[in-house]
């Protein structure tokens, strides 16, 4: 009987939008799987926190400030991980960024932002592991979408697009993947308890019931599970909510 469960130990993982929210809670997820991990975001005081955090556990970690939208930013970090770790086995594309306004006031910067980073940036990624994974013959890649991939509400029109975006970008990028056995899961989580809701207080736009929210820890458990299965097998997508969210179904 083949091994129902796949060792993590000593992997090297990438993981973006790392200072914070379900990117933090998924390097410290995988830390604790005994990977190596690079913490991969925008804000470089906060993957500073997260890295030291990470490495007084013993993980070997990295840092790196990278813009996601940026191809040249994204191939630099991409290969800095790979030379100071030798390879590279998981990619987390946690990154992702909102503006909470109407079509009518949404500025094009405002839009090209929000496609840029949640969209353009798992593509940029993607593209530039490629070449370490196929001459690996092995790869996962994890893209993170959202309910709101599934659902549509107000004042979210670019968000809906990029999340969409990212389920078809998946599905697309898995079946390239399989001749090489790379792997790609794209997780779709419901509303988490992190500071993406920060900007609502900023807009005066009503705050969501933290207790219709999930803890991102656990999403983030998610996504160490698909990267648990065995190579042969591929968990292709995952929907995850709170049980008491308010969208859904």
């Amino acid at each position: 009987m083949p091994k129902q469960t796949y060792s993590l130990a000593e992997k090297v993982v990438l993981v973006t939008g790392a200072g914070s929210g379900l990117g933090e809670a998924t390097v410290r997820a995988f830390a604790d799987e005994e990977c190596s991990v690079a913490c991969i975001d925008l804000d470089p005081s906060a993957i500073k926190r997260v890295n030291a955090d990470i490495k007084r556990q013993g993980t070997r970690s990295l840092a790196i400030t990278c813009d996601v939208s940026s191809a040249e930013s994204v191939q630099s970090a991409v290969q800095a991980v790979v030379d100071q770790f030798g390879r590279l086995d998981i990619l987390v594309n946690c990154a992702a960024i909102d503006h909470t306004l109407s079509v009518e006031e949404m500025s094009i910067e405002q839009w090209d932002q929000v496609i840029n980073v949640n969209l353009r940036g798992p593509f940029l990624l993607a593209k530039a592991a490629w070449p370490f994974f196929k001459q690996q013959h092995s790869g996962h890649i994890v893209n993170i979408a959202s309910t709101a991939a599934l659902r549509s509400w107000a004042n979210a029109s670019a968000y809906h697009a990029s999340k969409r975006g990212v389920i078809g970008f998946g599905q697309g990028l898995s079946v390239e993947g399989r001749p090489y056995g790379i792997r790609v899961t794209t997780i779709i989580p419901g509303g988490m308890n992190t500071h993406f809701f920060d900007r609502f207080a900023q807009q005066d736009i009503p705050m969501p019931d933290p207790q219709h929210l999930q803890d991102p820890a656990i999403v983030a458990a998610t996504i160490v599970h698909a990267a648990h299965v065995p190579p042969t097998s591929a968990i292709q997508e995952v929907l995850i909510t709170p049980m008491t969210e308010t969208s859904w179904p």
